[in-house]
């Protein structure tokens, strides 16, 4: 029992003494002003403070403070015990790190929600030197959607009296409120009475989170035609802001004509008849309310700016008038434009479109087209250009100088505006017939043979056909040509025959005459045909011939050289005894024996004495 009394003395004593020892020091407490977290992240608020008590001499208690600004604890911590209060708002989301022996505690909060965006309070309690507190304000973020832009579709117009809505900005689910800036190009759009209205609207969700839509009324000018608008948006994240931007949108905008303008658009250049013109107008303004209307020569009108006029002629030359109505102001202006249609008239040639000149004669045509430009005048004959001006001079005509003239005017401004007219001319003289190629014929016999005869003149030829016999022969067919007449007829060869072509006309005649030879059939057997050799063979043979006779002349050579023919053995002089053709011998030698046998002219083999 004594021994129990005096322990508990003893305990007593040690806590006065360090209750005593602890009213020399003080509590202090650090936190950190604010703590950001993104909603639904976690958050971690820290607690650190200075003591003189040891463990179990410290007790820690976190509160918030509510909307009505109540204190509410929600966790406490004593010698190793704590606990988070029960029916708090985060009494499910909540801990508490460290046990305040190292002089710091973390609370933690799960699941962090916009509500819980309050002011947290640590308050560090020492048994002996007091009590001490800090404050940490929880701020939750959450970034908005992506922003949405839309501007008007209908145009505005710059005669508006009032302001006229551009655009509506909006950007969603924001936490804190995100901020819209409007911008013109590069310039950002502030308020200005009676000239640019920005008005925003702001909505809270059933969620906390804020949505935000800006509206932008102005009035235009025309320059804003030509601008881009857009909107900045600028919203707050833990440790800093964020920013971005929607995409451009740009306004049709309405404003009136100063000045019109009226110009032939085609075609470029001249205009000549027959073309088809197109006139058109336009302003310098984009008013809808504007009406235009073309009006020219010979009732051509049109109630657009554009007008069509098909196949013109001159009589479609003068002014055409644009007028342009705005109907709202009803002021209307006017510009116009001249059309000039060029022209050629149809090419006149004298003295009329027949000449008839003598041969050796002189004559001249002239031709000539009304137009409203320099033209130029060429004379063609068979497609060939034969002289350029306006007059055509024949001199010393001759039949080669009939035909047909074609005279082109060409006006030299306007590509394919020309006219053409032809003057014949016939060369009187009489009748010449040009001399075929052949006028002998040989033919067989019962076969036809086609004539044709080429007659120069004029008044053009008579051409008839007859037989040296004087009958007739009909006519096959007959062409005018520029100089004359060709004929054609066709006779049957029943033997020798002359036949005529005769020309005649009122200044005089010709004739010729074609010599026709009748081929008969044979009637007895014809002589067999020899097959004659060619000329080439028979030289081939008589080539070789001679390389034979140039080889047995080297081979004889050869052996006379060598003594194996007459006298050049030794053994015989065949200049020596009888001479005639009994005595001619000729030397033979055996391969084997190599032993001559003399012969004689029958034959005979003669003795070595005889030789």
């Amino acid at each position: 029992m004594a021994a129990r009394d005096t322990g508990s003395l003893l305990v007593v004593g040690l806590l006065l003494f360090i209750h005593t020892w602890g009213a020399w020091g003080a509590v202090e407490v650090n936190m950190e002003d604010r703590v950001e977290v993104n909603l639904g992240d976690t958050a971690q608020i820290t607690c650190m403070f200075t003591t003189e008590d040891g463990l179990g001499g410290t007790i820690i208690q976190w509160f918030y403070v509510a909307s009505t600004g109540d204190k509410q604890r929600i966790y406490y911590l004593e010698s190793g015990m704590s606990y988070a209060e029960k029916g708090t708002p985060f009494s499910d989301r909540i801990s508490v790190n460290g046990s305040g022996a190292t002089g710091a505690v973390v609370l933690t909060i799960e699941n962090v929600q916009l509500k819980d965006e309050l002011e947290f309070i640590c308050i560090i309690k020492s048994i002996t030197v007091g009590t001490a507190e800090g404050r940490t304000k929880l701020q939750v973020f959450h970034p908005p959607q992506m922003p949405r832009i839309e501007g008007v579709q209908n145009g505005i117009s710059v005669q508006e009296d009032t302001l006229s809505k551009i655009g509506t900005c909006e950007v969603n689910h924001g936490y804190p409120r995100p901020n819209i800036t409007w911008y013109k190009g590069n310039m950002p759009i502030r308020s200005a009475r009676g000239v640019i209205n920005v008005e925003p609207s702001i909505t809270t969700e059933s969620s906390g989170l804020y949505s935000v839509t800006s509206e932008l009324s102005m009035k235009v000018v025309k320059e804003d035609a030509d601008e881009l608008f857009y909107c900045e948006i600028t919203y707050s994240i833990p440790g800093g802001t964020n920013m971005v931007e929607t995409p451009t949108i740009n306004i049709t905008v309405f404003y009136p004509h100063t000045t019109i303008k009226t110009w032939i658009e085609s075609p470029k250049g001249h205009i000549k008849e027959g073309d088809t013109v197109k006139i058109q107008c336009s302003g310098d303004g984009y008013n809808p309310s504007t009406t235009f209307a073309i009006n020219g020569p010979r009732n051509s009108s049109s109630d657009s700016n554009v007008l069509m006029v098909e196949n013109v002629t001159r009589l479609n030359t003068g002014d055409y008038f644009c007028s342009a109505l705005d109907l709202e102001s009803y002021n209307e202006i006017t510009e116009s434009t001249t059309v000039f249609v060029n022209y050629l008239e149809d090419a006149v040639i004298l003295p009329g479109k027949i000449i008839e000149v003598a041969q050796g004669g002189e004559e001249q045509a002239t031709c000539n087209a009304l137009s409203s430009l320099p033209t130029q005048t060429a004379w063609f004959k068979n497609g060939q250009e034969v002289l350029k001006g306006h007059t055509l001079h024949l001199k010393d005509v001759t039949f080669d100088t009939a035909g047909t003239y074609v005279c082109v005017v060409t006006a030299l401004e306007v590509e394919g505006l020309e006219s053409s007219g032809a003057v014949r001319v016939h060369v009187q003289g009489e009748p010449e017939i040009k001399t075929p190629n052949s006028t002998e014929v040989e033919e067989s016999m019962d076969t036809m043979v086609d004539l044709s005869c080429y007659v120069r003149g004029y008044p053009h030829p008579t051409v008839s056909w007859s037989t040296s016999e004087g009958k007739d022969v009909p006519t096959a067919s007959e062409k005018e040509t520029d100089d004359g007449v060709i004929s054609s007829a066709s006779v049957k060869v029943t033997g020798d025959l002359i036949v005529f072509c005769n020309a005649t006309n009122t200044l005089g005649e010709d004739s010729v005459a074609f010599n026709i030879k009748a081929i008969k059939p044979e009637t007895a057997n014809p002589p067999k045909k020899v097959k004659k050799e060619g000329s080439g063979v028979i030289i081939a043979v008589i080539i070789i011939c001679i390389l034979l006779l140039a080889i047995l002349g080297s081979v004889l050579y050869f052996l006379y050289k060598k003594g194996k023919i007459c006298g050049r053995s030794g053994k015989q002089d065949l200049n020596k005894g009888k001479s005639g053709k009994d005595n001619i011998v000729v030397e033979m030698k055996s391969d084997n024996t190599e032993e001559a046998v003399l012969l004689g002219v029958n034959g005979e083999k003669q003795a070595p004495n005889d030789q």
